[in-house]
């Protein structure tokens, strides 16, 4: 499964990830996780099952879902981004994909 981060930069859903690999070797869970700017989106969707969107960037939710209408889009919690909780955070992707 891959799960594809966008925020402004790049740069703190970067932080995320790492968080999030953690979680998911944790659990066993074999999953790619990576984090993009806004702006290389449509370089790294190929094979995506979802995208998180940085809370600084989920304005933008609904333009993202109409540029890439065969993925899941998701906002991240604001509350479990600024913790960088990525237990939580990948638990809620799992989730939107069942």
């Amino acid at each position: 499964m891959k799960i594809v981060l966008a925020c402004a930069g790049g740069m703190s859903t970067g932080m995320l990830v790492k968080k999030m690999e953690e979680a998911a070797q944790k659990e066993g869970l074999e999953v790619q996780i990576l984090a993009c700017g806004l702006s290389d989106l449509g370089d790294n969707i190929d094979g995506a099952a979802i995208i998180l969107l940085g809370p600084q960037v989920g304005y933008q939710e609904s333009e993202v879902k109409q540029k890439f209408p065969e993925v899941p889009v998701k906002t991240i919690n604001m509350e479990d981004y600024g913790m960088m909780n990525g237990a939580k955070v990948l638990r809620d992707a799992l989730l939107e994909q069942n």
